[in-house]
């Protein structure tokens, strides 16, 4: 069971107003702080007991964890709480944003399949150049696309990839069936990245699938191969990726990289054949209206004493 008991008049940190969430649970009453401005004081703090961290900005909430000396539940915003769990207090319980991010990110993986195959970036440049240059492109169209990661996202994205004609393979981390097809286990990576002509990456952040995606793993890819990071940054051993762009070949579109932000005269920047956004897969107008039905379930939740909701880590492990 992940039931966690509200108290009576409890307390609420959040990245939204109450009118923002349409209202509050009978009883509860709220500290609103979106990651910047003014924190809450200490005694503000005292009676939290479900903190919403505010969406990217983590970093800016963890120094709050310690003050909140009744916390019983963390709600994160984002899919990934790599960043939270070493930090999380004992006894608290963690939930994350399954499901708020799954049309976005994958919406974004398509783009980036779409615009690297189709090579855009050039024809900016070219565009910007005010030159004509036309050429023969890659179609999405009958090339196979490789899932590594076949969660919420990673079957988003498949969802996204069915009008385009294109082979799909699934992996992860446990093997089974599916009605739209068997998704593989890892062990068999071996076997089907030859197969890939696109690799998508929505694993979550773990000892397990940190620097998966190694010198090994993108030597088993055909020449051409494009690799599509939507996950985290560090899924890629960024040394052994940036050995095969400098020979042009593979290909590489990536919304997360390590280090991340990636600095000013880094070498991924003027790698060939390689399309970076700044971790904005996830930023869309889809995210504000997602992110408050969720926050308004997992309030109710705890209020009732019912199970909440995408939890990670509860407060009873």
């Amino acid at each position: 069971m992940n039931s966690v008991e509200a108290s009576a008049g409890f307390r609420v940190l959040l990245p939204f107003t109450p009118s923002e969430l349409g209202g509050l649970p009978a009883g509860c009453d709220a500290l609103v702080w979106d990651g910047t401005g003014q924190e809450p004081t200490g005694q503000e703090l005292e009676a939290v007991e479900f903190f919403v961290i505010p969406y990217t900005f983590t970093a800016a909430a963890l120094p709050l964890l310690p003050r909140l000396r009744n916390l019983r539940v963390v709600q994160s915003l984002s899919a990934g709480v790599d960043d939270l769990l070493p930090r999380l207090p004992a006894g608290v319980t963690l939930c994350n944003a399954k499901g708020v991010h799954d049309a976005s990110t994958a919406e974004h993986a398509v783009t980036l399949i779409l615009a690297a195959l189709r090579d855009i970036p050039d024809h900016v440049r070219a565009q910007d150049a005010q030159r004509w240059s036309p050429g023969f492109q890659t179609a999405l169209a009958d090339r196979t696309v490789l899932l590594l990661g076949y969660g919420a996202i990673g079957s988003a994205v498949e969802a996204r990839l069915t009008p385009f004609e294109c082979r799909v393979l699934r992996t992860a981390r446990t093997a089974r069936d599916t009605p739209r097809g068997r998704v593989h286990g890892l062990t068999d990576l071996p076997v089907l990245l030859p197969e890939a002509d696109v690799v998508v990456l929505s694993v979550p952040l773990t000892d397990a699938t940190r620097g998966l995606v190694d010198a090994a793993f993108l030597a088993r890819l055909r020449d051409g191969a494009l690799l599509v990071n939507i996950a985290r940054g560090p899924v890629v051993d960024t040394a052994a990726l940036l050995d095969e762009l400098r020979t042009g070949r593979l290909r590489a579109a990536l919304d997360v990289t390590d280090p991340e932000p990636l600095p000013p005269g880094h070498p991924l920047w003027t790698a060939r054949n390689t399309l970076i956004t700044p971790h904005t897969a996830a930023t869309t107008s889809a995210f504000r209206p997602r992110a408050v039905a969720l926050l308004r379930a997992q309030l109710e939740r705890y209020a009732a004493g019912t199970p909440l909701a995408n939890v990670v880590a509860s407060g009873t492990d």
